[in-house]
C-alpha cells in the first residue's frame, strides 16, 4: 500500500500542535466580555480545543468552545451555519444552537492571554446523560437509528464552500493514513490493522461511487446524549466538528462502529453486529439505504476502526499528558478489528444482508 500521506504532523495541525489552555477564569472573562454570561466554567475533555460548561445559574447553562488556533474559519463558519440549518429545518431533532455574541457576530475573535487568536463559540447546553456513560436497550437504540436517519433527511439539501473539506477522522480518507502504521504496536494489532486497510484498499473503488451528502459523521457514544426517563430517550446529539459531505454509508458505518460492544468474548458471541443492528432497524424505517451500501458497510466500520488505532496510537505519543482521554476507546477496538480479521471478507460483505 504505497498510498501518498497526507496526515503527518504538518497536515493536520488542529490534532498535531499544542495550544495553550485557557484557564478558567479567562474562560469566565472572555463569555462575560463576548456574551453577556456571567457564570463559572467547567472544563470538558476534548480532543483539540478548550470547551467550558458555562452554569449561568438562573440563566441557565451554555457550552463555551475556544477553537484550537489552527482551525479554519471557513470550517468554523461551516459547522454554525449548519447548526442553524438544522435550527430552521429540524425543529423536532434535538440539536444545540448557536448563539451570536452582543456584537452579532458568530465567530467572534479573541486574543488570549498567551497571545493566540482564538475563535469563539457559545451554544445551547442539552441536559442528559452521555450515552457512553450509560447503557441502551434495543428500543433505545432503534431510536438513535431513526434519529440518524432523519438528520440524514434534514441536512440533505444543504452545501456551503467549506463543506468538502478533509477531514482525518473521515474513514474515507483511510489509506492516507497508513504512515502512521509505525505508530501501531508491533505484533497481532499491527498485522489486524493492515489487514484492515488491505480490504477497505479493496472496497475503496466502490466507495468511491456511493451517494454523498453533508452529514455529522461522527455519531458516537459521547456525542449522543441520553435521558432514560424520558420517552425520546435520545435528548441531545452534539458536537458537528467532524460533520462534511461523505458517503451516506460511512455515516451509518460510523454509527453502527460506535454501537459495538465494549467488551467482546470470541467465544460466547456470534458476531459484532448484533447491537449495532438495533441501530439500522431503526435507521432503515426512514431512511433507505441500497444493497450496495449495506454490503459496504460492515468494511467502512472496520475501515473506522482502523482510522481510531491509527490516528489515537499516534496522537497519544505526542501529547502523553492527554493520553488516557486520547486512548479510552482504543483498547476495546482492538478486540474487533480481530474478529474482522478472522472472518472471510465475503462474511464480513453478508454481514447486514443475511
Amino acid at each position: 500500500m504505497d498510498h501518498k500521506h497526507q496526515y503527518g504532523p504538518a497536515r493536520v495541525p488542529e490534532l498535531s500542535e499544542a495550544c495553550h489552555r485557557v484557564g478558567a477564569a479567562e474562560a469566565e472573562e472572555i463569555a462575560e466580555r463576548l456574551y453577556g454570561a456571567r457564570g463559572s466554567v467547567t472544563r470538558f475533555e476534548t480532543e483539540k480545543d478548550d470547551t467550558f460548561l458555562l452554569d449561568c445559574a438562573a440563566w441557565g447553562k451554555f457550552v463555551l468552545k475556544i477553537a484550537h488556533p489552527s482551525e479554519r474559519m471557513e470550517e468554523l463558519d461551516f459547522q454554525v451555519a449548519l447548526m442553524r440549518h438544522l435550527e430552521q429545518r429540524a425543529l423536532d431533532l434535538p440539536i444545540p444552537r448557536a448563539l451570536s455574541d452582543l456584537e452579532g457576530a458568530d465567530l467572534p475573535i479573541v486574543t488570549t492571554s498567551a497571545g493566540e487568536r482564538r475563535a469563539v463559540r457559545l451554544i445551547t447546553f442539552l441536559a442528559g446523560t452521555p450515552l457512553d456513560r450509560t447503557s441502551c436497550t434495543a428500543p433505545q437504540r432503534e431510536r438513535i437509528g431513526e434519529i440518524l436517519a432523519k438528520l440524514r433527511h434534514s441536512m440533505a439539501d444543504f452545501s456551503h464552500p467549506a463543506d468538502g473539506r478533509t477531514v482525518a477522522w473521515d474513514v474515507t480518507h483511510l489509506l492516507d493514513l497508513t504512515d502512521l502504521l509505525s505508530f501501531i504496536p508491533g505484533g497481532g494489532k499491527r498485522a489486524w490493522t493492515v489487514r484492515a486497510l488491505e480490504r477497505f484498499a479493496e472496497v475503496k473503488p466502490k466507495l468511491d461511487l456511493c451517494r454523498r451528502q453533508v452529514l455529522h459523521n461522527d455519531f458516537n457514544t459521547s456525542n449522543l446524549v441520553v435521558d432514560h426517563a424520558s420517552p425520546q430517550f435520545l435528548t441531545g446529539v452534539i458536537d458537528f466538528g467532524d460533520a462534511v459531505r461523505t458517503a451516506i454509508a460511512v455515516d451509518v458505518s460510523t454509527a453502527l462502529m460506535n454501537q459495538m460492544p465494549k467488551t467482546f468474548d470470541h467465544g460466547n458471541r456470534r458476531d459484532l453486529f448484533d447491537e449495532p443492528r438495533d441501530v439500522l432497524r431503526g435507521y432503515l424505517r426512514h431512511a433507505e439505504l441500497t444493497d450496495e451500501e449495506l454490503r459496504l458497510i460492515p468494511f467502512l466500520s472496520m475501515g473506522r476502526l482502523a482510522v481510531r488505532a491509527l490516528l489515537t496510537c499516534w496522537r497519544a505519543e505526542i501529547f502523553p499528558e492527554n493520553s488516557r482521554y486520547i486512548l479510552r476507546n482504543t483498547e476495546a477496538g482492538w478486540a474487533h478489528l480481530e474478529w474482522f480479521h478472522s472472518i472471510s471478507t465475503a462474511q464480513i460483505s453478508d454481514l447486514l444482508t443475511r
